[in-house]
């Protein structure tokens, strides 16, 4: 456990944001065991809530009522302490999830699409990605959400050569970071 950073946090959830295929769910198991703390998917709480995978989600009721249920979810694991929450990648887009990601620190995993392109090959389990020309969407998917990602209070650059663990001790020292400098500022 990093005692140093979880007594820097002081409770105070992360929250991984960034694109499908980022690494958010990977790194945020290990960030959350090596903070002691507990870690949540809120792609997985909104699947159990709802009784369907994400893919029968979109296919039956829509973006905008997954994206409803994204909100309701990110409400209710807002209200804990103690947290790493990866999010699904498109969280960012509603504005009113904001007032819910600034209670905590918002970690962007900043991957460059050919990397997240060659990761989610195949994958038949992200709807907005079954597209004609699924490299064509990704890119369009990072150009809109790239200025709502860089409202992250942390940045972490990953070029797709680091393991989950390197991006996950890249992201504790940022963490650090910001938390020593607002200590002192």
């Amino acid at each position: 456990m990093d005692l140093s950073s979880r007594q820097l946090l002081q409770g105070v959830n992360l929250y991984l944001i960034g694109m499908m295929g980022a690494g958010k769910t990977t790194v945020g198991h290990l960030l959350a065991k090596r903070l002691g703390y507990s870690f949540i998917d809120t792609d997985s709480l909104i699947s159990q809530a709802a009784g369907k995978s994400i893919n029968e989600i979109f296919a039956t009721e829509g973006e905008n009522r997954f994206r409803e249920l994204e909100t309701k979810i990110l409400a209710e694991v807002s209200s804990y302490k103690n947290l790493t929450i990866a999010t699904g990648g498109g969280i960012v887009t509603r504005k009113f999830n904001w007032s819910y990601l600034q209670h905590g620190i918002v970690v962007w995993l900043n991957v460059p699409v050919e990397v997240l392109y060659s990761r989610l090959q195949g994958d038949q389990t992200r709807p907005l990605l079954q597209d004609r020309d699924p490299l064509g969407k990704l890119q369009s998917l990072l150009e809109e959400r790239r200025p709502l990602y860089a409202n992250a209070d942390i940045h972490v650059n990953v070029d797709g050569v680091e393991t989950p663990e390197r991006v996950t001790v890249l992201a504790l020292a940022e963490i650090k970071r910001v938390l020593r400098s607002s200590v002192v500022n």
